[in-house]
Parts: C-alpha cells; sequence; structure tokens
C-alpha cells in the first residue's frame, strides 16, 4: 500500500505508521494548499471497544522545504492528549454523541498545533478537539455535522482537522503482493488467474485517522509570496510527514510510563510507495529514521527499481521493450521522486527542486487545482501526482505505469514504450467519489461506521 505496513518495525507501532501524505492547492481557494498526512493504517470500523486514536507519545509533523535541500523550513506539528471522563467503565460512550463536548462521550482527544520556522516556534493552538470514531448509528447519530464542528479555524489563518477519516487510498492488496498478480492483466501471466476487469478495491469499507492543515501558501514559500508563473523554482514546494517517539521508554507496571531523551523519527512519508515498493527489506528501517536530504544512499535502488525487473518476468509476452532495457538507470524515475521535474520535460510544467536526491511531494502552487483525472499527468492533468498528491489520484497506476516504462521517453524519446505500459492497473478508481472523499475540507469523507459496514 502507499505506506502501510511497510517496514517490519513501524508495523508494529500503528499509531506513528505515516500511511499517505497528500499535497495539493486547495479547489476552492487557490491561495491556499491543504496538506494532509494519515496513521494508523487498515482501521476496521468495528474496532471496539477501544476505538482508534492518535498517539499521546507521538510528535507527528508536517514538513515543508522551499528551497530544495531536503531539510524542513517550515513545520506543523501536532501533538495530542487524551482525556478519560469515567475511568470505571469500559465504555468509549455512555450513550448517543450528539456534540464534542457531549457528557456521553468518554474517552475524547485534544490536540495543539505548532508551528516552526527555524529556530522560531509559535503556539497556534492548544487544546482543539477531535470528532470521536464512527462508531455506528446511534452513538453518533449525526456524525458528519460532529466532524464539521471539528474543523477549526485559527486566528494565524490556518484551517486544522485531526480525527478519523474513510480510507482514500484505494488497492488491489490482494493482487498486488500474490506475486504482483495483477488481476486485470493475470490471463498474462505464466500462470493464468482469473480476470477481473476491475480489480477489487480492498480498502473500500475501512478508515484511517487524518491530520489535515489549509494553509495560505505565502506562508510556505521561499520568500513569502503567492507565485503565479509555473516555471519560477519558487513555486515548488516539497512536502513529507514524520513521526516520532522519545528515545526512551521506561515501563512501570501499574504506574505510568516514563518517557525521556531526545525525540527520533520512526516513520516518515514523501511519495505514495517509496519505501513500499522501491526500497528493499533490509533498509526499510533506516529510511524511516532519516531525513530526505539522506535520500541520496537509496538513489540506485530508483534508478533499477526490483518492480521494473519483475514485471518483464511476470508478465513475459507484454513487456519486451521494458526487458530490453535492461539495467539501464531509470533518470525518468529518479525526476519524478528525487530531484522533481525540470522545465521542458513536460509543456507548461516543472516541479524541480534542485540537484539534491530527496523523497517528497513536490508541488507547484502556482498551478491551479480546477482538475479530476485520477491519472494525474500521465492523465494531462498537470494539477495532480506527480505534482503534489491529491486524495483521489490513482498514485498506484501512476506509478505502476512509470515503473513500467511510459515516462521513459522523457528522458529518451527513442525509446518506445510497451502498450501494456499504457494501460497497467491494478484497481478501477472509486466510481462514487462523493462516498469516499468530499468536495470540501478536509477532502476524505466520512469515515464507515462500524454497525452498518459488513464485515471483511
Amino acid at each position: 500500500m502507499s505506506s502501510h505496513r511497510e517496514a517490519p518495525e513501524i508495523a508494529k507501532d500503528p499509531v506513528a505508521d505515516n500511511t499517505d501524505t497528500y499535497a495539493f492547492v486547495s479547489p476552492e481557494n487557490d491561495g491556499t494548499v491543504t496538506l494532509i498526512t494519515n496513521y494508523i493504517p487498515l482501521e476496521g470500523p468495528a474496532g471496539g471497544p477501544n476505538f482508534y486514536e492518535f498517539g499521546d507519545d507521538v510528535r507527528y509533523d508536517i514538513n515543508i522545504d522551499n528551497n530544495g535541500d531536503g531539510v524542513p523550513d517550515v513545520t506543523y506539528r501536532f501533538t495530542f492528549r487524551t482525556e478519560v471522563r469515567n475511568p470505571e467503565t469500559f465504555l468509549y460512550n455512555t450513550g448517543p454523541i450528539t456534540s464534542l463536548d457531549s457528557p456521553t462521550w468518554n474517552r475524547r482527544q485534544f490536540y495543539g498545533v505548532t508551528r516552526i520556522k527555524g529556530d522560531d516556534e509559535t503556539e497556534l493552538a492548544g487544546h482543539l478537539a477531535c470528532p470521536p470514531c464512527n462508531i455506528g448509528i446511534r452513538s453518533p447519530p449525526t456524525y458528519a455535522t460532529l466532524a464539521a464542528a471539528a474543523v477549526h479555524h485559527l486566528p494565524s489563518g490556518e484551517t486544522v482537522f485531526a480525527g478519523q477519516r474513510r480510507e482514500g487510498f484505494y488497492v488491489d492488496l490482494g493482487s498486488a503482493f500474490d506475486l504482483l498478480d495483477l488481476r486485470p492483466f493475470s490471463e498474462l501471466h505464466l500462470i493464468p488467474g482469473a480476470p477481473n476487469p476491475n480489480g477489487v478495491d480492498t480498502t473500500r469499507d475501512l478508515n484511517v485517522h487524518t491530520i489535515a492543515i489549509k494553509v495560505p501558501i505565502s506562508a510556505l514559500t521561499r520568500d513569502g509570496s503567492r507565485p503565479t508563473d509555473p516555471s519560477q523554482s519558487r513555486s515548488v514546494i516539497g512536502v513529507w510527514g514524520a513521526a516520532s517517539r522519545r528515545k526512551v521508554r521506561i515501563r512501570q507496571g501499574e504506574e505510568n510510563d516514563v518517557e525521556s531523551g531526545p525525540w527520533t523519527q520512526v516513520s516518515r512519508l514523501g511519495n505514495p510507495l517509496f519505501n513500499e515498493v522501491i526500497v528493499p527489506m533490509g533498509h526499510k528501517d533506516t529510511w524511516n529514521s532519516l531525513p530526505p536530504s539522506a535520500d541520496g544512499r537509496f538513489l540506485k535502488y530508483v534508478q533499477n527499481p526490483e518492480v521494473a525487473r519483475l514485471l518483464p518476468i511476470l508478465y513475459p509476452t507484454a513487456f519486451n521493450n521494458l526487458r530490453a532495457l535492461g539495467s539501464a538507470p531509470r533518470a525518468d524515475l529518479v525526476a519524478i521522486l528525487l530531484t522533481g521535474l525540470p522545465g521542458g520535460f513536460i509543456p507548461g510544467f516543472q516541479n524541480f527542486t534542485g540537484t539534491t536526491y530527496a523523497d517528497m511531494l513536490r508541488l507547484n502552487v502556482a498551478i491551479p487545482q480546477h482538475g479530476t483525472n485520477p491519472y494525474g499527468i500521465l492523465g494531462g492533468d498537470l494539477a495532480g501526482f506527480p505534482n503534489g498528491r491529491r486524495v483521489f489520484d490513482d498514485t498506484v497506476t501512476i506509478e505502476l505505469r512509470a515503473i513500467a516504462g511510459a515516462t521513459y521517453p522523457l528522458v529518451n524519446n527513442s525509446y518506445v514504450p510497451d502498450p501494456a505500459s499504457g494501460v497497467i492497473y491494478d484497481v478501477t478508481p472509486p466510481a462514487s467519489v462523493s462516498e469516499r472523499f468530499m468536495s470540501g475540507f478536509p477532502y476524505l469523507g466520512v469515515p464507515k461506521d462500524g454497525f452498518s459496514t459488513p464485515a471483511a
């Protein structure tokens, strides 16, 4: 998945597992950028009685690099605190939850937001309410209204939300990790499967915990401006999410645990599928601990990704040109994932941040957000992935097609991609955008509830 259980150690620590990061110019206000990081992968809606929540002992950061060195210039930091009204009941709620301060809601979460620029740390808010989890049709009888009340507008100009949302990342997990036996292509496999033209959307009934913030563009650019010319370098920002824990934790039995020492990063995410698919298993935990500025050490895995070597083996009749390409360094993938695309590659577009190799979502903030093509730039929509990432972008298909050779002509115009590289996919994008996504902030839809959602 995008970054769901993508490394051995973080798979054991879901509250700190950054599953998806999004960055896009807000469609209803192109003077702002929306940044989203998701945590806690594969939440089953009926996950009681201890429903999902953020970690009080985790520091959640959304980082912005505006000069291309892979080091944050602006950070929005979120920290959480859980408050229990009645420790003598096992229940999350003792009656319907009708408001964010409902006395029947027993276990609530609040959070603070801090903006960091250089050595300057400014607390923007200190006690903002999260909404509850979507337990069922009785417990929060009007969930959408409750969640809307948890959208907070800060005096400093940002809008924030933190809480449970519908999982927006769609993927056929069952086929992707069954030796990449993609259902729509299974008839081309050495061991034929049962073709399913749509694949299986295995995350459609799952939830996630979302941290979302809408920020004025001028608060993120290097010179404090709102760029309007996409060709200018100041129009591009790099974005990634990260989670950190204290270095030392002492367990004290019935007493509260003690945490001390410096904070250490345990998870990060820029481009979807980078650590999941590009970085080998023996280096995944290390990658999670490093800043993007250190990603030069993973360059060879981007230049020669394992999936590109596997596709001609798994689908021998479909990827002959990719096989002939062999181990030629994939400069197209390096540009897409590690440096951004320079001007001239695609008419009217660039999101180049310089020569520092760094895994970040690169967003050109001068390109307005009016497109809806889930295939992003591959579908002719310059406002979509890999120009940042919108919640509905089909990142699995985009990256599969890029790895399969569809983007190699950007750096070698003599290369003819295999026809399969332009049509390969693992699942059809959801038809009902209104169900899975929202047109306004925080853009991910109302989470599935535990009473109405059938068991997987």
